[in-house]
């Protein structure tokens, strides 16, 4: 099943969209990767799915990346983390996002963030949208820098922490 998040005809973005993971689709989402220097700073799918199911209190939403009919990666976010669980960083947070080797740099990572934001943007009380990421020579961090996010200067779990304003 599609979910309702689309972008503009004829851009990357207009091509890519998120969809359920559902048992039809987690085989061949499960098969997506970063490439092996990558694997350090980006948890697969497999893991990204367990990590969901361990944390319910972290409100995971989780979706596959598609362009067309291919799957090409994984996101997953916070999605509203109620008060009460400062064990998590929230309460919206870009928990995962995989882009597979074989599609990076063609502009997927950008699409599925921007559909991100678009979803958070009609939530209420979403004002900023947390991140945060290893530090090293492959670390997505300048990704999410040239993005928008900024350093916080939080450090959780030995990751850099970053946010970027929702409101405009």
């Amino acid at each position: 099943m599609s979910h309702p998040l689309g972008g503009d005809a004829g851009s990357t973005r207009g091509a890519v969209t998120l969809r359920e993971v559902t048992a039809a689709h987690r085989a061949e989402l499960e098969l997506l990767a970063v490439a092996p220097d990558q694997e350090q700073y980006v948890a697969g799918v497999t893991q990204s799915l367990q990590d969901a199911a361990d944390n319910a209190a972290a409100c995971p939403w989780y979706r596959g990346v598609y362009f067309g009919g291919l799957p090409v990666g994984f996101v997953m976010i916070s999605d509203g983390i109620p008060d009460g669980h400062p064990e998590y960083l929230g309460p919206y947070y870009l928990w995962r996002l995989l882009i597979d080797a074989q599609w990076q740099g063609r502009g997927f990572g950008t699409a599925t963030l921007d559909l991100i934001v678009d979803y958070l943007r009609g939530r209420p009380g979403a004002e900023t949208l947390f991140t945060s990421a290893v530090p090293g020579p492959r670390s997505p961090a300048a990704f999410y820098l040239r993005y928008g996010f900024v350093p916080t200067g939080q450090v959780d779990d030995g990751e850099d922490v970053f946010a970027l304003a929702l409101d405009g």
